[in-house]
């Protein structure tokens, strides 16, 4: 019960944990560092699959599947691609009784294992573009664990894509990267700020990585997707070229990208309270909780609350009927709020004589009086999106008012423990480093313009925040997850 949840105030560390394990999402392992997803965290889970699904299918992707274990020599091809994951990676080195003749790395990313298969698949130009999706599980050896947003194994999908010239591979980055922010912010009602990462931040053996952050209730960043330009680099380790249209022979463009299961973190991060989860109807596998107040003539009422049920899923929304009677009406509605449903009906002998019922927003808390007639999947569907809706500029606004501009670098040391900071950075790594070894804020992202970061004139030049010195641009720091 949201009773057992700490307040985000008083610890909003120990909030996130008590939410997570009280509205059922997810328990610790007892396998180190990893966790268990449980049902409800799981039904968030499939509802984001379908959705990015549909969505990487809708843009000429296909799914596959790619092994688990990845020999240690296949590792060692991309120098720095082993290195950026070297300190992370699971090393199987038995099975069967005996010692392993070569290693076998435990998928921390499947670039290496992936461009060995590409390297026999591809012969000529007529065999790209290559767009493949993999859903699968990876392993990273994280030393501090957090369900869902940092776990020594989690769920997620990466895509691997080939092409034939560098401007299709770029083209293909900033396409999923795109698709990534669409749905960020049209089913999580996350806004995000898109952009490319600085050389230091970027993926272990990418050219370029381009991402999208959010800004969660406590002023932490969280990166939620990143997609990225990985050039000739894997082709070139794996010998992989092709045929041109021309006759010649080149090495393929390569792109990788990818989500993870941390955006349930991200959800609950960003729209959740003290009672407990909220969750954007979108997302949610069960948008209405219908509960019989169970009085006089209870069969009447149970089975007038089926037929609302029945009803509203006709018209494609999900809803169930809690007529148990070990628990009272009071508890049921502490116990749905917890686990974030979005849309509650009241439903009891009076209302049913009088043809109406209560509905209870779990984004607002607040109460609309529906009438009992053909309206009401209608009524239920436009409160549902109105829902979406709010939850987005609920999280619009509280980004806007927890995102400064600023030029003074003690103004940054106070500014960046509430939110984005935007300042000016002389493209350094020199600066870089020491900005986040003195705050522990980094540069998140160097945005793209668009309708929000454009009011900042990100490109305009000026002075560095750190050091002084000229700086091209503005960039947006933050302390992250």
């Amino acid at each position: 019960m949201a009773d057992t949840i700490t307040t985000r105030s008083k610890d909003y560390s120990q909030w996130y944990i008590d939410l997570v394990r009280s509205a059922k999402l997810a328990d610790y392992s007892d396998v180190r560092g990893c966790m268990v997803i449980r049902p409800n965290g799981y039904a968030i889970w499939e509802k984001m699959q379908a959705a990015l699904d549909r969505m990487f299918k809708e843009t000429g992707h296909v799914n596959a599947y790619f092994p688990l274990f990845i020999p240690e020599s296949y590792i060692a091809r991309e120098a720095e691609h082993i290195e950026g994951f070297a300190p992370e990676c699971a090393v199987v080195t038995h099975g069967g009784g005996e010692e392993l003749a070569e290693k076998l790395y435990v998928r921390p990313t499947s670039e290496t294992i992936i461009w060995a298969s590409y390297k026999k698949w591809i012969q000529s130009y007529r065999d790209l573009p290559i767009l493949i999706n993999q859903w699968a599980n990876v392993v990273r050896w994280e030393m501090r664990t957090r369900l869902f947003l940092r776990t020594s194994e989690f769920l997620w999908q990466e895509g691997h894509t080939a092409h034939a010239t560098k401007e299709e591979a770029a083209e293909e980055v900033l396409r999923m990267i795109s698709i990534y922010k669409k749905f960020a912010e049209e089913y999580m009602a996350l806004p995000v700020i898109m952009g490319k990462k600085t050389d230091s931040e970027k993926f272990a053996g990418a050219d370029e990585t381009y991402c999208i952050e959010a800004l969660m209730q406590d002023g932490k960043a969280l990166q939620a997707g990143t997609s990225h330009h990985l050039g000739q680099n894997f082709a070139k380790a794996f010998d992989c070229q092709f045929q041109t249209c021309e006759g010649r022979l080149d090495y393929v463009w390569a792109t990788s990208w990818g989500v993870s299961t941390r955006l349930i973190g991200a959800l609950i991060m960003a729209h959740s309270d003290d009672r407990g989860l909220v969750l954007p109807p979108k997302l949610a596998s069960r948008q209405v909780v219908i509960i019989p107040i169970l009085r006089g003539d209870k069969a009447a009422v149970i089975e007038q609350a089926e037929a609302i049920a029945c009803s509203l899923k006709k018209h494609g929304i999900p809803a169930f009927v809690d007529s148990s009677e070990q628990n009272s009406p009071g508890w049921k509605f502490a116990e749905y709020e917890l686990q974030g449903i979005p849309l509650r009906i009241e439903l009891g002998p009076r209302d049913i004589a009088e043809k109406k019922c209560i509905a209870a927003r779990r984004d607002t808390l607040e109460k609309t009086e529906l009438t009992l007639d053909d309206s009401l999947p209608l009524e239920v569907s436009e409160i549902l999106n109105t829902i979406q809706q709010n939850l987005y500029d609920r999280a619009l606004l509280f980004r806007a008012e927890h995102t400064v501009e600023v030029s003074d670098y003690e103004e940054f040391k106070h500014s960046v423990e509430n939110g984005f900071v935007i300042a000016h950075w002389d493209g350094t790594a020199e600066t870089e480093a020491k900005i986040k070894e003195e705050t522990k804020a980094t540069i998140r992202v160097l945005p793209e313009e668009d309708d929000y970061i454009s009011a900042y004139a990100m490109h305009e030049p000026g002075t560095c925040i750190y050091s002084g010195r000229p700086a091209a641009r503005k960039v947006v720091f933050a302390k992250a997850y």
